[in-house]
């Protein structure tokens, strides 16, 4: 193992995510605490690269980690079983798209870098080896790539790439240079089945799609589990506070990350505190035993995604009400999954009526919630 491996091997070795099947619960509850057998080295340092056992090796962004990204994976898992090695994926940061179109408008990300690699953690991957993506890596010609990064880096027992993946200055290397310089160096080349490809890249557009046009259901369903974001609780105006619904006001990190469409949703949220899920009830334990737990970490909710029309609000922003939740977790990050959509966004004629509202809101948000159980 090498001396300079990523302290993410730590961060995400025990680490709590909600991964819906479909059609079936894979870890039950979005709160459930993973314990993985054996746990990702994540790679920040070309230089300091560990000696890969047979390394299978698959290269992309891999943004989302969905359904069809699963496949690929489960294809590198079989390969490398079949040869006693280890599984490695190379992935990029910042996404190539920004360093390569600069000045162009960026597509949302679904999943940013810590996100990934939890996702990934949990798939069982062995290896992730994070790429920083400059202009510098981007100009690097197709055999250079070929021989100085992919050879010299890691030694591949096998390669696995789609039919149609491009690489080097330009986009001049294809699968057919690499399965020539394969033969000559002494490494297999498998190819990604173009069917498989295609439901990436149409899963991948189909989740950004609904996301913004709040259908939650259709984009879990794409993903294979429940789409999660986190954001830094600040300081709002404290209006819900004054009718009864207080609101922790978020502030998202990562522009880039792909926020669903304005509206009310069903949620569940864990505080997450140096990239752990904190124990909510070392947060609560003075609250009593009544509160709505889905595990000793999650809390049932219902957020609210808008500009707030019923008080002449014009900045977007993003609300959550924790049930029957108030205690002070300013400064604190709350990491928010997506579990329904309850509404659009309403301009209500007055607080009483919003007020009128949320109650029935919160009712639908639990009956939601709790069909779950």
């Amino acid at each position: 193992m090498a001396a300079n491996v990523s302290d993410d091997r730590l961060l995400y070795f025990a680490i709590s995510i909600s991964l819906q099947g479909r059609g079936k619960t894979l870890f039950r509850g979005c709160g459930l605490h993973l314990i993985f057998a054996s746990f990702m080295l994540v790679h920040r340092d070309l230089a300091h690269l560990p000696h890969f056992r047979n390394a299978v090796v698959t290269i992309g962004t891999f943004d989302g980690v969905h359904a069809g990204h699963r496949k690929i994976i489960e294809q590198l898992k079989s390969e490398a079983e079949k040869v006693h090695g280890e599984t490695v994926i190379i992935t990029f940061h910042p996404h190539p798209r920004k360093v390569v179109r600069e000045g162009q408008l960026a597509v949302p990300i679904l999943t940013t870098l810590p996100e990934k690699i939890t996702l990934l953690q949990s798939l069982g991957i062995d290896h992730l080896v994070v790429i920083p993506f400059d202009a510098a890596f981007s100009n690097q010609g197709a055999e250079e790539y070929i021989q100085h990064f992919l050879w010299e880096k890691f030694h591949p027992h096998t390669v696995i790439i789609g039919y149609d993946h491009k690489f080097g200055k330009g986009r001049c290397g294809d699968y057919h240079l690499l399965e020539k310089y394969g033969k000559q160096l002494g490494f297999e080349v498998k190819e990604i089945p173009e069917h498989v490809l295609n439901e990436v890249i149409i899963s991948s557009t189909r989740i950004r799609e609904a996301l913004l046009k709040s259908d939650v259901a259709a984009a879990n369903k794409f993903l294979s589990y429940t789409y999660f974001f986190e954001g830094l609780v600040v300081m709002g105006n404290q209006l819900g506070r004054t009718i009864g619904y207080p609101t922790a006001n978020l502030e998202i990190a990562d522009k880039e990350k792909l926020i669903p469409g304005n509206g009310v949703y069903a949620v569940e949220a864990e505080v997450v505190r140096n990239g752990h899920v904190s124990d909510v009830s070392s947060v609560v334990s003075d609250l009593g035993t009544n509160l709505p737990l889905t595990t000793p970490h999650s809390l049932k909710g219902m957020m609210n995604i808008g500009v707030r029309p019923t008080v002449d609000g014009t900045k977007r922003t993003i609300e959550v009400n924790l049930f029957d939740f108030d205690k002070d977790i300013y400064g604190q990050t709350l990491r928010v999954f997506i579990k329904h959509y309850i509404r659009g966004e309403v301009k209500f004629s007055g607080l009483d009526a919003l007020k009128a509202q949320l109650a029935a809101d919160k009712q639908q948000a639990l009956k939601l919630l709790n069909s779950e159980e």
